[in-house]
This record gives C-alpha cells, structure tokens and sequence, in this order.
C-alpha cells in the first residue's frame, strides 16, 4: 500500500470513530509503529486530523451541548489522567466502598485500585465495571447501575438514579467534563449531569480527578458546586490562578507533577 493510500485510511478511520490508536493502526495496515506515526505527523501537518499521545483524533473542538466517545477522551492526557489516578488510588483502603463515575480519568483509576482486595466499587461507568469484572482482586464486588448508554459509555436516566438512591459509599471518585470558577462541575449530556448528581448525594465523600485542560472548559449543565467537592486532584499544569480559585473553593486540592 502506498503512503497516500495508507494515510487516507487513517484519515477515514478518524473521520468515521473520533479517533484511533497507533497500535490499532499498526495491526491494520501491517507496518511499523514509527510509519504510523509519521504519517499521523504528517496528516497534522497538512491540518487533517489532531496527533495526541497515542493516536489521533478527528478535528473540531467540543461545543457546550457535544459529548465526544469514550475512545476519543481516553488519548487525551493520558500520562496526567494516570498520575492523577495513583495519587487517587493511596485513598482506597481494602474492604471499603467507593463510588466511579463514568470518565477516562475515573478509568485509569479502576486500572489502580483493581488489586485492593474485599473492594465494592458501585458505578455508572462500562467500561470500568468490565475491567474490574474481568480482572479485579478476589472478593470485590462490581454493583453496575442500570440505564441507558451514553457515548462516553456512561450509564444514566432514571434507572441509574433510583438505584443510586438506595445506595451509599465512602468515597466517590468523579470525573467531569469541564471545570470553571462560577459554573463548578459540567457535562455536555443533561442526563449524565442527573445522574452525576445522584452519585455525589449517594457519597460521605467527594474527589474530583480532573487534569488541567479541563480547567475553564464549560459543558452544557452544572452537576456540582466547587464547594461540594472534598479533595481535587490535578496535574501540575494547571495555571496559577486556577490553583488560587480552587484553593479558595473546594476542601482540599492536590496537584501531582506529571
């Protein structure tokens, strides 16, 4: 396959799913990681497609109202979303209960706290209900709420809330889409930010894991106030005046060097 061709089926696959993985991509086409890689350098280059650590991504920024794929967040910062998640993780402590919502960052988190023995883990997220399920430490237990599916595999609606309601953790972990000094905690899916809420009133505890590019990011509904949320965890890129505002806002902010 000549280079032309193979990069207008890289260009396709961005185009059709959001984004793809190198190693994906590698699979295939049947050649190396670093042809893959040039070409995505190249497909940037010409202004085609967005090269993120890991992959690409499809161009076009998210509006207030647009919920990008679960496979599309998860190439995004992808070295301070795991950072933020073992600093998270010292938090868990065996035979306790946690809640995870649904979120990339709250994923690399399931990754850590899957060895914590005796563990339940009540979430809206497939994704991390399907790791824990598959490779979680003997004697955790996954509660998956129902509801229907969101494309950030996230699920929400009244089913997910009832079943929230009858539950209580010690510690919820939350990932968010955007996070701002007046607006606190958003998403662009009304139905995810109610069931967002749900989690923090099933919880003794909130922690945020949020990385810096998510500051100043607005989604379309508030599912929590900054003064609602008990520790925030972020990378070292976040700006000063960011870190001042949180500071000011929440319990207690953590920043990790990435």
């Amino acid at each position: 396959m000549l280079a032309s061709q193979r990069r207008s089926v890289i260009l396709d696959l961005v185009e059709e799913t959001g984004a793809v993985k190198v190693s994906e991509l590698v699979e295939r086409l049947g050649v190396s990681d670093m042809t893959i890689r040039r070409d995505i350098e190249r497909l940037s280059s010409d202004g085609l497609l967005e090269r993120v650590h890991g992959g690409a991504l499809a161009l076009g920024g998210a509006h207030s109202s647009e919920e990008p794929g679960f496979s599309a967040k998860s190439l995004l910062q992808l070295s301070q979303k795991q950072a933020i998640a073992e600093a998270a993780a010292t938090r868990v402590m065996p035979g306790s209960a946690i809640g995870i919502s649904a979120g990339t960052t709250t994923y690399e988190l399931a990754r850590a706290v899957k060895d914590v023995p005796q563990l339940t883990v009540v979430t809206n997220s497939v994704p991390v209900a399907q790791l824990l399920h598959e490779s979680g430490a003997p004697g955790q237990t996954v509660v998956l709420t129902g509801g229907v599916r969101t494309p950030s595999d996230a699920l929400v609606g009244p089913v997910a809330v009832a079943a929230l309601r009858s539950l209580h953790v010690d510690l919820l972990f939350l990932g968010a889409h955007g996070v701002d000094a007046m607006t606190g905690l958003t998403t662009p899916n009304l139905v995810e930010s109610e069931t967002n809420r749900a989690l923090v009133a099933s919880a003794r505890h909130t922690c945020v894991l949020a990385d810096s590019s998510k500051w100043g990011t607005v989604g379309l509904s508030t599912f929590a106030d900054l003064s609602e949320v008990d520790l925030f965890i972020t990378d070292n890129g976040l700006p000063e005046r960011a870190r001042a505002a949180l500071s000011d806002a929440v319990g207690s902010l953590e920043i990790v060097e990435v």
